[in-house]
């Protein structure tokens, strides 16, 4: 009777097994079940993706565009699922105003992402809300921010705080758009305005296309830079319209193969390369380009400046100007190696800083000051190489 004891535990397994499957098949088509219902959209996430690609609607997301509720939360969550996702991902800001506090986008990525700004993004005023800047893109390559939004910093609320005209070593204010360690990326279209600091900074990147764009702040706005570049090669500003407070553009150091096109600069401090010298270890700035561009009513027009205390030992080189027309613009031409905005240089110590192999062709128009050139080169270290072809401008 032995074989019908094994016989009966054998049926005892099988009827086991058969409802173990049951059971490992229930949960399984429930997963199944609930993959779908989550590409569907019962994530959020997951309902603002639309497409092969990936498009990621902030509104969807719980963005409210009515200027006033914070949307912080919905960009970072499109930016998580943006930034994850394989090949080409957009996230997308409507029409509307949307207030956000920092926004910090790290990668890399693992496809290429786009912000389609068709609407407004607005920077709290509230300063507690900012470690350091408004919107940081970090390691992101191949990144594209596009579309006819602004990005408002809403700076007029906070400017009065601003104690870097009195203070070497003031508090710096957030910038309203920063691009560190990024290559390849393209910033066309939008707009900029009201920054609390420095409207764009491109640090350590290469290969930035800057397009199409229209940067904008009062006269009289502090610090209010363009766009600042620095440590970086392959900068591209091409047909963008910059009105600011301080520089609209300033190539800082390290700074190598930039190319500015078709630029209208004014109000602001105008081109300049600079200020070289602040800091140890600078790197050198090369092969500068700043074709067919219009500075109106510029407090500087084209302009190179250095410490005249220069912390390190760098060169600024092969430098060409070509082509700007000048409107009523302060000082059309200067180099000043005597540069120092808070008094606080020695004089004695002598430039550190070599400029060299600069030329100026074709540069026309009119000067707001008696002063159209001015050339303050360094004892220790005189200016070289620098040349005029056709520089006809009128006081």
């Amino acid at each position: 009777m032995a074989w019908r004891k094994e016989e009966g535990a054998m049926t005892m397994l099988r009827a086991l097994l058969v409802v173990a499957l049951a059971v490992c098949g229930a949960h399984a088509a429930g997963d199944k079940k609930k993959a779908e219902e989550s590409k569907k959209g019962d994530s959020p996430a997951a309902a603002a993706a639309s497409g092969p690609g990936g498009s990621f609607d902030i509104t969807k997301l719980g963005a409210s565009g009515d200027g006033k509720t914070d949307s912080t939360k919905a960009l970072e969550e499109a930016w998580a699922s943006a930034c994850g996702g394989k090949g080409k991902q957009t996230i997308l800001i409507p029409k509307g105003d949307y207030l956000t506090g920092a926004l910090n986008f790290t990668g890399p990525c693992t496809g290429d992402v786009t912000f389609q700004l068709d609407g407004n993004l607005l920077a709290s005023t509230d300063l507690s809300q900012f470690k350091a800047n408004w919107i940081e893109i970090l390691r992101v390559d191949n990144l594209v921010i596009t579309g006819k939004g602004k990005l408002d910093g809403q700076g007029s609320a906070v400017w009065s705080k601003n104690s870097c005209a009195k203070k070497y070593d003031c508090k710096i204010l957030p910038n309203s758009l920063v691009l560190d360690f990024c290559n390849k990326a393209e910033v066309s279209g939008i707009s900029i305005i009201n920054s609390k600091f420095f409207h764009m900074n491109v640090f350590q990147c290469k290969d930035v296309v800057i397009k199409d764009v229209t940067v904008s702040a009062p006269g009289d706005s502090p610090n209010t830079d363009g766009i600042h570049m620095g440590d970086s090669s392959g900068v591209s500003i091409i047909d963008t319209t910059i009105g600011v407070g301080d520089d609209c553009i300033s190539i800082g150091p390290g700074s190598t193969k930039v190319n500015i096109t078709g630029v209208t600069c004014g109000p602001g401090h105008g081109i300049s390369i600079g200020s070289l010298g602040r800091y140890k270890d600078e790197k050198d700035v090369t092969d500068i380009n700043v074709k067919d561009c219009t500075l109106k009513k510029s407090s500087n027009g084209l302009r190179i400046k250095a410490y005249e205390d220069a912390k390190s030992v760098l060169t600024c080189s092969n430098i060409h100007y070509e082509n700007v027309k000048m409107e009523d613009a302060g000082y059309p031409i200067i180099i000043d190696m005597k540069y120092c905005p808070n008094k606080i240089c020695s004089a004695s110590a002598g430039s550190k800083v070599t400029v060299k192999d600069v030329t100026f062709k074709d540069i026309t128009g009119t000067s707001s000051t008696p002063e159209a050139v001015s050339l303050l080169c360094s004892d220790s270290t005189p200016c070289s190489g620098i040349t005029m072809n056709n520089v006809k401008v009128e006081y």
